[in-house]
Parts: structure tokens; C-alpha cells; sequence
């Protein structure tokens, strides 16, 4: 029996607004102050309305993500600059031609440096590719889709995770943040769990609030961020223990020195059980379905 959709009392918010713009002009209706408060874009971009853009842009992602039934996410972050091999063998090619022919340069020698570098780092992206194929793949084929993988949305590393999601078939998720200088979702996204975002302390919360586990590839200060956000969050019971798992460890050990922290006193000698070192995709989904099947 189809249910009976229950008489709204009051106008929806869409109709008021439909019958508000059929006003007729005078200095009082053409007064901004005449406008509604809900669709007055200068209003709402007020300093004093800091507060009520922080709640919109947690209840936007929040409530989209509750119709498509999204309740847990593997978070895979890593560099943006980092891209798959064929790329990063083309640019490194490009590089080194000038760089052979001035060898005097030490700009061009140093930008050589950097991209070989780059180069030898770009078998992440493969890797993120496989990693988050291999979790889609084992969701869509046990018709659960329980695991849903998340990523900051942009290139590098977390274009190869929603690569690796499309290309198994399945739905994953791109939180965008607005930066002072172009960029833009990558194409792997499933358009409609692609979000933007302003402040990056709301987008953090969407990374966390689901999260089963977070695998943190090489990357910059974005990485670093987000990585030491979650440790913070575990050490401090903010937040339940998750699986961090730490791709790499010849990257990250040449980064970070945990043990330094460990002998200084800054951490605890147990702080350094709050994550681990991975390096394949099989050993990493082996760690998060495991955690899965235990919690």
C-alpha cells in the first residue's frame, strides 16, 4: 500500500521564494533589506555569518551523503604532485634534456633532481590505484558496498583512488577545497558525492566522521596534516581507534622520525602503535578488512 504523503501546513521554502519574486518594483521592494534573508547572497556572505556558512557546509555533504546511504569510508590521501608513471617518466624525459645540454644550470639540475624523485615516488599512484580497486571490488561483489573510498578530490594520488573506485564499478567520494589558484575535481569522482568546500576544518570532520581507516601515500603538508589530525584525534580519544596505515616506509622514514619524538618525550613510547607501515595494496586491505571483521 503506497504510504500517504503527509499535507504540508506552510508554504516550502522553494515556494516563498518562487512567490517573492513576483513583487512589484518599488524603492521599498528594491531595497535589499526587502530581500529573503535565505536568498540574499550579500547577507549571507557577512563576517557575522561565519557561524551559519560553518553549519551549511557541514549539513550539505552530511545530508547528501545520508541519502545515498554512504555510513563507512576509507580515507586515501597522498600527494597531489605525484602522478602515474607514464607521466612522470614524460616530464622527467623533459626535464633532463636541457638539463644535459647546460649542465652549468643549477636550477635546471635541480628541477631534474626533483622530478627524478617524483619519477621514482609515481609507483604510489599505482598502488593507490590497486588499493582502492581492490576494496571497491570486494564491496560491489558482496552487494554490501559497505566501504566507500573518500579523498581530498584533486590530482596525484587521490585522482589514482577514485580511478582505482571507477574502474571496479563503484561509487567514491572527492572532498574539494577552494584554493587561491586553479584546480578542479579530478575525473574519477562520482559527480553527485563530489563536494566543495571553504573551510578546511569542516571538510576534515567529512574525512573523520566515517572513517574505518585512513592510508596515508607520500605527500606533502595536506598529508602531513591530515595524518597527524588523526593520530592527534586516536592518542587524545577524540575519536575511536581506526586502522592509520602508513604507505612506504622508505618515504616516511626519511620524512618523519617517530623515534626522535619517542626519545625527546614528546610522544609515548605506545604512540607509536597508533599506525603502521604498509607496502602493497594486498598488505593494506588485508590489515583493513581484518579490523573490519573484528570490530
Amino acid at each position: 500500500m503506497k504510504e500517504k504523503k503527509k499535507k504540508e501546513i506552510f508554504p516550502t521554502a522553494v515556494e516563498d521564494a518562487q512567490a517573492a519574486e513576483l513583487y512589484v518594483p518599488t524603492p521599498q521592494t528594491l531595497s535589499p533589506s526587502y530581500r529573503l534573508a535565505y536568498k540574499d547572497t550579500d547577507f549571507l556572505l557577512k563576517d557575522d555569518l561565519r557561524p551559519v556558512r560553518l553549519q551549511i557546509e557541514l549539513l550539505k555533504p552530511e545530508l547528501i551523503l545520508k541519502e545515498h546511504k554512504i555510513e563507512s569510508t576509507i580515507i586515501i590521501f597522498g600527494s597531489a604532485r605525484i602522478p602515474e608513471p607514464e607521466v612522470a617518466q614524460k616530464q622527467l624525459a623533459e626535464a633532463e634534456a636541457p638539463a644535459r645540454e647546460e649542465p652549468a644550470d643549477e636550477m635546471l639540475a635541480r628541477k631534474a633532481k626533483i622530478l627524478r624523485r617524483i619519477a621514482a615516488n609515481s609507483k604510489y599512484y599505482d598502488d593507490a590505484r590497486r588499493l582502492s580497486y581492490l576494496i571497491s571490488q570486494a564491496n560491489k561483489a558482496s552487494h554490501n558496498f559497505k566501504f566507500v573510498v573518500v579523498t581530498g578530490g584533486g590530482p596525484g594520488i587521490m585522482e589514482a583512488a577514485n580511478r582505482g573506485a571507477h574502474e571496479a564499478g563503484a561509487e567514491s567520494i572527492g572532498l574539494n577545497i577552494v584554493l587561491p589558484f586553479e584546480q578542479k575535481p579530478n575525473d574519477y569522482i562520482t559527480p553527485e558525492l563530489c563536494f566543495q568546500f571553504h573551510y578546511f576544518a569542516i571538510r576534515k570532520m567529512h574525512f573523520l566522521i566515517r572513517a574505518e581507516a585512513l592510508v596515508v601515500f607520500p605527500g606533502g603538508f595536506g598529508t602531513l596534516d591530515e595524518l597527524f589530525e588523526t593520530l592527534t584525534l586516536i592518542q587524545t580519544r577524540k575519536i575511536s581507534p581506526i586502522p592509520v596505515l602508513i604507505f612506504g616506509r622508505e618515504y616516511w622514514e626519511r620524512i618523519i622520525n617517530f623515534n626522535a619524538l619517542v626519545e625527546e618525550g614528546t610522544i609515548s613510547p605506545e604512540d607509536v602503535n597508533l599506525f603502521q607501515y604498509v607496502e602493497t595494496a594486498e598488505e593494506a586491505w588485508g590489515i583493513i578488512l581484518k579490523a573490519s571483521n573484528n570490530s
